[in-house]
């Protein structure tokens, strides 16, 4: 079981929003070792065709199974709402976790009024993934989604307590807000980056719900009920993949991980 729980995590995502997904799972569990993969040079994948997202998926996939990888997470809400199932048939008998069933698990338990929103990309509303896990859980949910369009772009600008983020913010959350939601989903890995000034806008009575977080914590829970945690008897390892190393790179992925990045690979695909 020990040689198992030496083999790293595999995350992956279509660019940089993931590592928010790694600087969770590096606090939540310091000891495990972590592969990412971040498909920069195809990005965005929420614009992309359904079957496109599916090609990319699997051979992100396919490449972190090369690794040796003990368990998947998907980092990418896009991903997640559409091609988890490609994910987990082709992962065979290895953990599959993903940011939507983490997200939407949380926010069903957090929720007293059963009145829940939810913010996102246009791809990940429009898939209406979120409100879909969240009603298998619990039918008598009401789930209230809102695209955010422009939160992506702002947070990657670095203006993440900046007055144009905030009355952005105001605008997109207003519809949400007057249905009452007690909990809110933050449906997209760049937004936990604007989760102070959303916690404003918001109020103190409605919870967030980061799934960053959230992956985290499910991902403590199945490494343990499945005796593969890492026994941590060295120092963990850190390693970041990529399939384009762009402009400005470098110091947007240390302000979503919130640390150096280190060494990043590039793979030519």
């Amino acid at each position: 079981m020990s040689d198992l729980g030496k083999l790293p995590i595999g995350v992956f995502d279509s660019g940089v929003g993931g590592l928010t997904v790694v600087r969770a799972l590096m606090e939540r569990l310091p000891l495990e070792n972590i592969v990412y993969f971040g498909d920069t040079a195809r990005v965005p994948y929420g614009v992309k065709s359904v079957a496109t997202i599916e090609h990319f998926t699997g051979q992100i996939t396919d490449y972190l199974l090369e690794q040796g990888v003990k368990m998947l997470i998907i980092a990418c809400n896009t991903m997640a709402a559409v091609a988890a199932p490609v994910v987990k048939q082709k992962a065979g008998g290895i953990p599959v976790l993903d940011v939507i069933d983490a997200g939407a698990r949380a926010a069903v338990a957090e929720s007293r009024s059963r009145a829940i929103g939810v913010i996102g990309t246009p791809t990940t509303v429009n898939s209406n993934a979120y409100a879909r896990r969240m009603h298998a859980i619990d039918p008598n949910v009401r789930v209230y989604s809102q695209a955010c369009p422009l939160f992506v772009p702002l947070v990657e600008e670095g203006w993440l307590d900046h007055e144009v983020t905030r009355l952005t913010a105001q605008e997109y959350l207003k519809p949400v807000l007057a249905e009452n939601v007690d909990t809110l989903v933050l449906g997209c890995t760049h937004y936990p980056l604007i989760k102070p000034l959303l916690q404003e806008v918001v109020g103190p009575d409605v919870h967030l719900v980061d799934s960053a977080i959230t992956v985290a914590e499910q991902a403590a829970r199945t490494l343990n009920e499945m005796g593969i945690a890492n026994p941590g008897d060295s120092l963990s390892t850190y390693r970041y993949t990529v399939t384009d190393i762009p402009l400005r790179f470098q110091t947007i992925g240390e302000r979503f991980l919130g640390r150096s990045l280190g060494q990043v690979q590039k793979v030519d695909w």
